[in-house]
């Protein structure tokens, strides 16, 4: 008999990956360290519990959470029909009874003859290893700290304890009327007239940003948690903690104006946001500096006072907490798997799931564990996996996530800011979303295809 995949973790991501395993007809060792050791946040040793929100998100099919839905269900996600299953009332959205959810996954994983499900705590990825076909690590951002400290032997720099992450906005709604394209200390414009440099910049009169800075520093905070604590704002300032050291303080750090011309005044502004690509393509930008511990409405509220971003549709929301992570682009392949456990001389594949492989949402944890296993099938049974293609919603955040050229990564969920531009340019917002999905759920089917070809879709 094979020697088993072993997965640390049973939350959304180890407990999906583990039953996809087990489907297929590997056995799998599951670890799971509560209740025995229990975190600062979970409530029960159940299996996949939700402990923030318990909402899925949108299930409209033109929007990148609802095609990543789209993608579950086609590929047969054994949570993804837990939740519809113990689905509540949430307008548009998918919403789940914590408690009954939690419960039904950990059935289905106690009650597989294939998963040993075991309670105890990984402190050493060597360790997990040893005798098994396969590792899959999927612990979250709440990973301990001794099997933090062993995986950080093998990454090295590259593991995150927070998450510091900037609002990403996407391109088309920004007015560029406003905005120019300028890095600093360069000419506005080449001698053609054509707009030069690597930024978006967003200039600020005197009186914009006054009135900015006074609504920056009137916005209601998220509530930090216990987990949550000083040591992340002294690694990253938010943009509104800056502003409190003293009303011109941004205009001397994230906003500083220095080495910019506004083509519109031919003057250096009073103050500039800087705005950078997210991705090649340009479809989406990251608002340089603007680290945050906002609730998401006064984000919206409050960023779009700054200049050219009056209209800004939110890729992405700031975000600030504790987050165990790795740099996903330097260390993990197409399949997930860890780049840097082979080098460090640890012979078993060893493979990346869920928050701790720099993905955020719930559906992308599923997802990731999802793909993790196919990933471990393909190896185990000497077949090439196909590759995900980047028109679907989870394949567009892998791309990204995994792009060598993708730099200061910062965690990320599905959205249409990383996914690839319409060969078409459509306008109009709505039916260029649901030009998407009709992209993305062709796509997918070819995928399913390649996949029932190579014998990984039905077990």
């Amino acid at each position: 008999m094979m020697n088993p995949v072993s997965i640390a973790g049973a939350g959304l991501a180890g407990s999906e990956a583990a039953l996809q395993l087990a489907k297929r007809g590997f056995p799998v060792v599951l670890h799971e360290m509560r209740p025995m050791r229990e975190t600062a946040v979970h409530k029960t040793g159940l299996c996949a519990e939700l402990v923030c929100s318990n909402s899925l998100k949108s299930t409209k099919l033109a929007s990148a959470a609802g095609m990543l839905k789209a993608e579950l269900e086609e590929l047969g996600s054994f949570l993804y029909e837990a939740a519809l299953e113990n689905a509540v009332p949430a307008g548009g959205a998918l919403a789940v009874n914590r408690d009954s959810f939690a419960r039904r996954i950990t059935e289905l994983v106690e009650n597989d003859p294939l998963i040993d499900l075991r309670r105890d705590e990984v402190t050493s990825v060597e360790e997990l290893a040893q005798d098994s076909s396969a590792v899959v690590l999927a612990t979250g951002p709440l990973t301990s700290e001794s099997l933090a400290a062993s995986l950080q032997i093998l990454v090295g720099d590259y593991l995150a304890f927070y998450d510091a992450a900037a609002p990403i906005v996407m391109a088309d709604s920004l007015d560029m009327g406003v905005l120019f394209r300028q890095s600093r200390y360069e000419d506005a414009e080449s001698a053609d007239g054509v707009s030069q440099g690597d930024y978006l910049n967003a200039p600020f009169s005197k009186e914009e940003y006054d009135g900015f800075i006074d609504e920056l520093l009137a916005a209601e905070k998220v509530i930090a948690r216990d987990f949550e604590s000083k040591d992340l704002f002294q690694a990253c300032q938010p943009i509104e903690e800056i502003a409190r050291a003293g009303h011109d303080a941004p205009r001397f750090g994230p906003l500083k104006p220095v080495g910019l011309t506004d083509p519109r005044t031919g003057k250096r502004p009073w103050a500039a946001l800087q705005l950078r690509a997210e991705d090649a393509d340009l479809t989406s930008y990251n608002l340089v500096g603007f680290q945050t511990n906002l609730k998401f409405g006064e984000q919206a509220r409050v960023f779009r006072m700054i200049p050219g971003l009056q209209n800004a549709e939110f890729a992405r929301y700031g975000v600030m907490h504790r987050n165990t992570f790795i740099d996903a682009p330097r260390l993990l392949d197409r399949n997930l798997r860890l780049k840097a456990a082979a080098a460090q001389g640890v012979q078993t594949p060893v493979f990346v799931a869920g928050q701790l492989g720099g993905t955020e949402g719930y559906c992308e944890a599923i997802r990731s564990g999802l793909h993790v296993a196919l990933s471990i099938s393909a190896l185990l049974e000497e077949v090439d996996a196909p590759r995900l293609p980047r028109e679907t919603a989870f394949g567009a955040l892998l791309a990204h996530a995994t792009d060598a050229n993708t730099v200061g990564y910062q965690p990320m969920h599905v959205n249409f800011g990383v996914m690839p531009p319409l060969d078409q340019p459509v306008r109009n917002k709505g039916k260029r979303y649901e030009a998407y999905s009709e992209r993305g759920l062709a796509a997918l089917g070819s995928y399913k295809g390649e996949l029932a070809a190579c014998g990984l879709l039905e077990g």
